[in-house]
């Protein structure tokens, strides 16, 4: 049985920049979803974003228009047909963020 307890063990790196780095912006799960979901499309609706991520249209526009507040995600309003459409991308800041925040999380566990 090998000890956990070892001297190799009695050190933490330092972990305080990464920390720095995660994202308030992030931090909700709803949000981080949106984004993810975002990263490697031009663009998706609102409804398929809702689908996809198990939350009320209500819920999903509110964190919608928190990112598009931040600069995260841009909004495109228009209709197919007679109905209304939105459709969510991310911005490159967007993208600069997620990466930097997807980073960050990775130091912290580790990999």
């Amino acid at each position: 049985m090998t000890s956990k307890n070892n001297a190799a063990d009695d050190t933490i790196p330092d972990l305080g920049d990464s920390l720095a780095r995660i994202d308030p912006g992030l931090g909700n799960p709803t949000r981080l979803g949106i984004v993810a979901s975002l990263k490697n499309r031009d663009r998706a609706e609102f409804r398929l974003l809702r689908d996809s991520l198990g939350v009320s249209d209500s819920v999903l526009s509110r964190h919608i228009t928190a990112l598009e507040s931040t600069g995260m995600v841009a909004v495109k309003k228009g209709y197919v047909g007679k109905r209304p459409r939105t459709w969510v991308s991310i911005t490159d800041e967007g993208t600069r963020r997620l990466d930097a925040h997807v980073q960050a999380l990775r130091e912290l566990a580790g990999s």
